[in-house]
C-alpha cells in the first residue's frame, strides 16, 4: 500500500517502483532514521500530541526495528521504496495503529534531510580524524627520514637540492588544510531540519529547537523550505572530499614514480604492493595507483551534485534522492583512501643513500653559484646570465659542474673565487635555505613543531 493511496486509484507500475526505489542506498542510514524518529516521538509527547505511554510504545518499537535491521531479521522489500517507509511499515507491524501517529508534524522531506545530516556528522568526524592521523604519519616519516638528500623538481626536472622532510611537509600542509575544510563543513552541517514538514512547517505545537538539541544539533534550520531543499552542505562536504582526494592523488603519483627503478627512492612494503600474474619480479604500487584512480570517482560525485541542484526550483524535488549515492560514495571512498595512504607512508622504506652521490656536481646546483655571486654584489639577473654560460660550457664538454675548478670559475666572472666551489655541495645548499618554510633542517623542524601542535589540538575535536 502506497502512502498516497487515498489520492490514487492504483499503485505505480512495477518498473516505476523499481526505478524510484532507493532502499539499497538508504539502508546505510537506518540508524540515523531511527535516531531521528525516537527524538520526534519524544517531542510529539512533550507537545501533547502523543501520550507518554504512546511515546514509550513507539520508542520501544523503534528499538525492536533497529535490532531486527542490525541482525538481518528484517529485510525491507523494495516496494517500500525508502528507509523511512521501511522503518515505519515495520514499526506499525510491531506496535499497531499507534505507529501511524509517528509521522505527525513531519514529512519524508525533513526526515531524509535530517538522516543525511546525522550520517554526515559521524562520517565527517571520522574523515577529520583520519586526515589528522595522516598528517601525523607524514610528520613521523619526517622525523625518521627527513634529512635524506633528494632533488627537488619543477616540471619533473631537477631544480634544487632539498631534504626529503621539506618535500613531505609540502604534502602534510595541504592535508592539514583538508582537515580544516572538513571541520568547517561540520559547522555548517550543524542545523536540524526535523519538524520542517514538507516545506511550510507544521500547525502542530512542536518545539523544533528541543528536537535539534535532542539530536545533538546546535539549532534547527531557520527556514522550513530551506531545511528540505538545501544541499549546499552536501556539496561542501563532497567538495572537501574532492580536494582532499586530489592531494592524495598527487602523493600517490609521486609514490608510484619514486618506487620505480628509474627513481629508486622508496620501496613499498608488501602490505601495500602486489605482484604480477606473469612477471615474477614485479612489485606493483597498487595501493597508490588505486588512490589515484579513486580520486576520479570523488571528483565525479561532486560534479553530479552540482549539476543535480543547479536548476532545481524550491522546495523539494525527487531529483534530490540522487544526492545520497554520490555523497556516501565520495565520503566513504575518501576515508578509505586516507587510511590506505597513511598505511603506505607508515610502512614504506626510504633509500636514504639514493641521491647522496648522484647530486654531486649536478646542474641542480647552478642556482647556488648565482646566489653566491649575489653575495658578492652582482645583480641577480647578471648572475643568472653568468651561470647560464657556465652550464652551457659544461654541457659542451659533456660533463656537469664537477668540471669546474677555481681557475675556470674566475674565467667566467672575477667575483667567482675559489670559495665559490664550497657552494657546490648539495647538502650545504639545502642547509643554507634557512628562511621561513625553507629546506634547511631548522626550518623543517619549525614546521614539524607547528604541525605537531595543530595535531594535538585537532585530535580532540
Amino acid at each position: 500500500m502506497a502512502l498516497w493511496d487515498g489520492r490514487f486509484a492504483q499503485s505505480p507500475a512495477d518498473d516505476m517502483i523499481a526505478f524510484s526505489c532507493s532502499l539499497d542506498t538508504d539502508l546505510q542510514m537506518w540508524r540515523e532514521d531511527i535516531e531521528g524518529s525516537r527524538a520526534h516521538a519524544t517531542e510529539l509527547a512533550r507537545a501533547g500530541i502523543l501520550t507518554p505511554q504512546e511515546a514509550n510504545v513507539l520508542r520501544d518499537g523503534l528499538d525492536r526495528v533497529a535490532a531486527e535491521l542490525s541482525s538481518g531479521a528484517y529485510v525491507p522489500e523494495d516496494s517500500l521504496e525508502d528507509i523511512h517507509m521501511a522503518v515505519e511499515a515495520r514499526l506499525i507491524a510491531l506496535v499497531g495503529d499507534v505507529g501511524k501517529k509517528l509521522h505527525t508534524a513531519r514529512s519524508r522531506n525533513d526526515q531524509v534531510a535530517t538522516d543525511v545530516r546525522l550520517w554526515m556528522r559521524a562520517r565527517l568526524q571520522a574523515l577529520h580524524a583520519a586526515l589528522v592521523e595522516l598528517v601525523g604519519v607524514l610528520l613521523d616519516r619526517v622525523d625518521r627520514d627527513g634529512e635524506t638528500l633528494i632533488p627537488g623538481f619543477t616540471h619533473l626536472q631537477r631544480g634544487q637540492p632539498i631534504l626529503l622532510g621539506h618535500h613531505l611537509l609540502a604534502h602534510a600542509w595541504p592535508i592539514q588544510r583538508d582537515a580544516q575544510r572538513v571541520y568547517d563543513a561540520l559547522k555548517r552541517l550543524d542545523a536540524c531540519p526535523l519538524g520542517a514538514g514538507a516545506m511550510a512547517g507544521t500547525p502542530h505545537p512542536i518545539d523544533r529547537a528541543r528536537t535539534a538539541e535532542a539530536l545533538g544539533f546546535s539549532a534547527p534550520v531557520p527556514n522550513a523550505m530551506d531545511a528540505v531543499a538545501a544541499r549546499d552542505h552536501v556539496i561542501e562536504a563532497v567538495s572537501a572530499c574532492a580536494i582532499a582526494m586530489t592531494h592524495l592523488s598527487r602523493q600517490a603519483e609521486e609514490l608510484v614514480l619514486w618506487s620505480s627503478a628509474e627513481f629508486g627512492l622508496v620501496r613499498l612494503s608488501e602490505d601495500y604492493a602486489t605482484g604480477s600474474s606473469i612477471m615474477p619480479q614485479k612489485r606493483n604500487p597498487d595501493a597508490p595507483e588505486l588512490v589515484r584512480g579513486k580520486a576520479g570517482r570523488v571528483i565525479g560525485a561532486l560534479t553530479t551534485l552540482l549539476i543535480m541542484v543547479k536548476g532545481l526550483p524550491l522546495a523539494y524535488n525527487r531529483d534530490l534522492q540522487e544526492d545520497r549515492q554520490a555523497l556516501f560514495d565520495a565520503v566513504q571512498t575518501t576515508v578509505r583512501s586516507v587510511h590506505i595512504t597513511a598505511g603506505v607512508w607508515r610502512t614504506l622504506t626510504i633509500e636514504r643513500a639514493r641521491y647522496a652521490e648522484a647530486l654531486q656536481g649536478d646542474f641542480l646546483l647552478a642556482t647556488e653559484l648565482a646566489d653566491y655571486l649575489v653575495t658578492q654584489g652582482v645583480p641577480f639577473r647578471d648572475a643568472h646570465h653568468v651561470v647560464g654560460c657556465i652550464v652551457a660550457w659544461c654541457e659542451e664538454q659533456g660533463g656537469d659542474l664537477s668540471l669546474l675548478d677555481a681557475q675556470r670559475l674566475t674565467s667566467f666572472h672575477p667575483a667567482l673565487g675559489a670559495d665559490a666551489l664550497a657552494w657546490l655541495d648539495p647538502r650545504g645548499a639545502a642547509a643554507r635555505r634557512r628562511s621561513l618554510g625553507g629546506t634547511a633542517p631548522e626550518a623543517i623542524e619549525a614546521q614539524v613543531q607547528q604541525l605537531r601542535a595543530w595535531c594535538r589540538g585537532a585530535a580532540v575535536v
